[in-house]
């Protein structure tokens, strides 16, 4: 029988799985229905751009700062606390009559996922035991299924209510403070002592194997969350323009073909951490990200069929990689866990905001299919992911009496490391 700190808590993860998927999906609401934004306050694609940015950058610029405040003193009730801004942008969102207002609840909006990812993102590691990449997993593919779930939310009342319909979902965000004040307790009654005991912490031998070189492969790492966040920012935020300009589908049938897409990627996110703790998360990383060129290649110039196909299988390909990253990243700098889930979803964030803007300049310039075509080839970044070192992405087999064999890739005396590329 496994100790305690090495038993996975199944309960924590599911709970916070369910957060991450409320939150996301209310997240999810200002890009789903920007047509619909678009159409009552006569936006440019641009002026669209800059909703996506303002959102972005109060999402992604605090979520390192509240990570490295987490690492040095944890404040686990935060959780709870960071529903309420969650439910506060979308209560302005609904009511919002000016541009201003657009823009002033969208970075509210963007205030409560800074807090809620890089903490929770912790809490996923206390409650993963040895399977740290199965628990990434878990607490992604909340965020992905709630992203998809926004999307049809948006096609099926969004598109009826119209902008107004956003403040009913706003009590989902308080169910979710329900929730993680109960996680909460159990991150102050259990959860601290397992992050800093037992197989919560990335082992030693992986510590210091990854301490010696940490820039050279974490600055990879940040190059393919940008290529990877920057091309689902094509998706997330105008896919459905895409589709109504191209092929002349109705807002409601874009909307539900945005749903599938998005579904896929709650999918990959699913299949990407189980694959990282069996094969190597660098494995997980290469193929996810490289895998992905040629089906983004030949995208925008698929018929109306082909486009829904190729986008999903794109978007389950493209989300296979990032569980692998965060937890490729915690073990590289093992102490600072806060920090690099805050680093790595704070960087995921922005990379989509200034995507989503640069794009929109883009889309007035030059239109929206030839965003397409420049967009097809940013997976072939995935290529930096050869230079990743080896960080040994599986478990280590233990001995009888309990220590583990140190894996294949630890320096020994007098030799080279066999296991870095």
């Amino acid at each position: 029988m496994k100790p305690p700190e090495e038993r996975t808590v199944f309960g924590i993860l599911l709970s916070i799985c369910a957060c991450h998927t409320i939150n996301d999906m209310l997240q999810s609401l200002l890009a789903a229905i920007y047509p619909t934004l678009k159409a009552s306050f006569h936006l440019t694609f641009t002026q669209v751009g800059l909703v996506t940015l303002c959102y972005q950058l109060t999402a992604s610029i605090l979520q390192p700062l509240v990570g490295l405040y987490a690492d040095r003193r944890s404040t686990p009730f935060s959780l709870p606390f960071c529903s309420l801004f969650t439910f506060a942008g979308l209560v302005t969102l609904a009511l919002a009559t000016s541009y201003l207002a657009l823009l002033t609840g969208a970075s509210v909006l963007g205030i409560g996922s800074s807090i809620f990812h890089p903490e929770s993102s912790r809490v996923a590691r206390m409650a993963a035991g040895s399977r740290p990449g199965l628990a990434q997993s878990l607490f992604q593919v909340g965020g992905s299924c709630g992203g998809a779930l926004g999307a049809l939310g948006a096609a099926i009342v969004v598109a009826h209510g119209g902008q107004r319909a956003l403040g009913m979902f706003a009590f989902l965000a308080l169910v979710s403070t329900a929730i993680l004040t109960v996680v909460s307790a159990w991150v102050r009654r259990h959860g601290l002592r397992r992050l800093s005991t037992g197989t919560s912490r990335p082992s030693l031998e992986v510590a210091q194997s990854a301490r010696p070189g940490v820039t050279r492969p974490l600055a990879i790492l940040l190059v393919l969350v940008f290529s990877k966040f920057v091309y689902l920012a094509s998706v997330t935020s105008y896919y459905t323009f895409y589709l109504m300009h191209r092929f002349g589908v109705t807002v409601r049938d874009a909307q539900v073909l945005l749903f599938a897409a998005l579904a896929a990627v709650a999918v990959g996110t699913l299949a990407g951490g189980w694959l990282g703790d069996r094969f190597g998360r660098k494995h997980v990383i290469w193929f996810s990200i490289v895998g992905a060129l040629p089906f983004a290649i030949v995208l925008p110039h698929a018929n109306l069929f082909w486009t829904g196909a190729l986008t999903t299988i794109v978007g389950f390909v493209l989300a296979s990689a990032f569980p692998a990253m965060v937890v490729y990243g915690q073990e590289l700098i093992p102490n600072r866990i806060g920090l690099v889930s805050g680093l790595f979803f704070g960087l995921s964030f922005g990379a989509g905001g200034i995507g989503a803007a640069g794009l929109g300049v883009l889309a007035d310039s030059v239109g929206i299919d030839r965003v397409y075509q420049l967009c097809s080839v940013l997976p072939a970044l995935g290529a930096f992911a050869a230079f990743l070192p080896e960080l040994g992405g599986r478990r280590a087999p233990q001995r009888p009496g309990g220590s583990r064999r140190p894996p294949p890739h630890v320096d020994r005396p007098g030799g080279a490391n066999p296991g870095v590329s």
